[in-house]
C-alpha cells in the first residue's frame, strides 16, 4: 500500500525518512521553507548506532570521503599550552572518544542526503505549511504560497522550534522545550597556520568555554559556550545579528587565549549562529495522521553529541513501521514511539551539575578540571573506556526491518 507522503524539513531527520519511504513504494514531497538546500551549519558527528543505520542505507563510504580530518581533542591553557589529549577511536571497535570517527560538515551531511533522494522524492524549497487540517481520510494541508494539497501522513521534522509540534500539541501541555542553563555560539574565521586537525578545548573562568577547530585548508570553527541560567538571556537569541555579537563580545572580552583573535573574526564572518541550549521533550510524538521526527520530537541538545545519531535512528524506526503497518497509522506511530522513546531518554539523560562541573566559575575550578583530564591521559583511560566501554548506546540494538531492504 503506497502512501502519499508530506514531510516538513529539508534538515538530516526529514531527508533520512524520505530516503527509506521513497525506495519502498511510497510518494514523498519535502518541504524547506528555506529558498534553497540548506547545506550550511557547523560539525556534526554520528555515533553509535548513527553509524549502523548509515551503513544500512548504504551511505557509510560516501560519509567517509567527506569527514573532516580531526584526529582528537586537546585541553589548553590560556597560553595555548596542551595539558591533555584525547584521540579518536579509529579501530572501529569500542566507544568513539570526544571527537568521533565520523566527524562531518553539516552541509556535507546534508548534501549527502540529498543526493541520495533527489532522484525519487519531490523537494520544493521556499514554501511552508501554514495550516492544516485532518480526518480519518487524510491530511488537508495549505501551504504558504497560497497552494494545497491531500497527504496520508504529514511529518514535522522542523527543528526544535517546530510549528508542527505546536500545531499538534494542546495549549495546555507543558513547555516541550527543557533548558540546560547554557548558551552557544558558533562562527567560521580564517584559518591561520597554528589551526591544527587537533581540536582545542580552552576553558576560563565565569561558566565559559571555547572551541576551536579546523575543517578545511581556509576555515576554522570557533565556539563560544556559556553556563548561565538567567532566564532573561533567552531573549538574547531572538536579537539581531549584531546585538546578538555585541553580548557575546562583552561576556568574553577578558576570557585570554585566542579570544581577541577570535571576536575580530567574529565581526565579519558570514557564517554567524547562536543559540539557547536546550531540549525538546514531550508525551506527544504524534496526533491521527501528523507524526514528529528528530529535533522536533526530541532534541538532545549540542552537549549531548547524539542529534545527528538520534535523527537517523529515529527516521529508519519511524520508516519501518510505516512499511509495516501502511494501513494502520495509529499502530505505526505507537510501535514508532515505544521502540525509539527508551533510546531517547538515555541519550537525553545529561546531568545539569557535570555541565556545572565541566564549566566552573572559579580559575581554580578551571586548573582543576585541567589536572584531572592530565591524569585520566597519564592513567589511559580515554584509551580503556574506548576499548571497553560498549559503542552501544543506550543499549538500544537497531531493529532490523525486511520491509525497507
Amino acid at each position: 500500500m503506497a502512501l502519499k507522503v508530506l514531510v516538513c524539513g529539508g534538515g538530516c531527520a526529514g531527508p533520512a525518512l524520505a530516503f527509506w519511504l521513497a525506495q519502498t513504494g511510497h510518494q514523498v514531497t519535502v518541504v524547506e521553507r528555506f529558498p534553497a538546500l540548506r547545506a550550511t551549519g557547523a560539525q556534526i558527528d554520528l555515533r553509535s548506532q548513527g553509524i549502523e543505520v548509515a551503513k544500512r542505507m548504504g551511505l557509510l563510504d560516501t560519509i567517509r570521503s567527506k569527514l573532516v580530518d580531526e584526529d582528537g581533542v586537546a585541553i589548553v591553557d590560556s597560553q595555548g599550552k596542551i595539558h591533555a589529549t584525547f584521540m579518536a577511536n579509529r579501530t572501529g571497535k569500542g566507544a568513539q572518544s570526544l571527537t568521533s570517527e565520523y566527524e562531518i560538515m553539516r552541509g556535507d551531511f546534508v548534501r549527502v542526503l540529498y543526493d541520495a533522494t533527489k532522484d525519487n522524492v519531490k523537494y520544493i524549497f521556499g514554501k511552508s505549511v501554514e495550516h492544516f487540517e485532518q480526518d480519518e481520510k487524510g491530511v488537508y494541508v495549505n501551504f504558504s504560497d497560497g497552494s494545497s494539497d491531500t497527504y496520508d501522513i504529514l511529518v514535522g521534522a522542523d527543528g526544535q522550534g517546530s510549528r508542527i509540534r505546536k500545531a499538534i500539541l494542546s495549549p495546555d501541555s507543558p513547555n516541550p522545550c527543557f533548558s540546560l542553563g547554557a548558551h552557544m555560539a558558533y562562527w567560521f574565521i580564517p584559518r591561520e597556520e597554528q589551526d591544527s586537525n587537533i581540536r582545542r578545548t580552552y576553558g576560563c573562568s565565569g561558566g565559559r568555554m571555547i572551541m576551536r577547530r579546523t575543517h578545511n585548508s581556509t576555515e576554522t570553527q570557533v565556539y563560544f559556550t556559556l553556563r548561565d541560567s538567567n532566564p532573561e538571556l533567552a531573549s538574547i537569541h531572538r536579537a539581531s545579528v549584531e546585538h546578538q555579537k555585541e553580548f557575546w563580545a562583552q561576556r568574553y572580552r577578558d576570557a585570554g587565549w585566542e579570544t581577541e583573535r577570535f571576536l575580530e573574526g567574529m565581526k565579519t564572518t558570514k557564517n554567524w549562529y547562536c543559540q539557547e541550549v536546550i531540549q525538546v521533550r514531550t508525551d506527544t510524538w504524534s496526533k491521527g495522521r501528523i507524526v514528529l521526527l528528530g529535533d522536533a520530537a526530541y532534541c538532545a541538545s549540542p552537549l549531548s553529541g547524539m542529534g545527528t545519531t538520534g535523527a537517523l535512528v529515529g527516521a529508519y524506526i519511524l520508516a519501518g513501521e510505516i512499511c509495516r503497518n501502511p494501513d494502520d497509522l495509529a499502530l505505526a506511530f505507537s510501535n514508532y514511539d515505544t521502540t525509539l522513546r527508551p533510546f531517547v531518554d538515555e541519550f537525553q539523560n545529561i546531568n545539569t551539575r557535570l555541565i556545572r562541573l565541566a564549566t566552573p566559575e572559579s580559575e581554580w575550578g578551571v586548573a582543576l578540571i585541567r589536572f584531572m583530564a592530565w591524569l585520566a591521559c597519564l592513567l589511559h583511560i580515554p584509551q580503556l573506556l574506548a576499548r571497553f566501554k560498549s559503542e552501544n548506546k543506550g543499549g538500544l540494538l537497531v531493529p532490523d526491518y525486511p520491509e525497507l531492504l
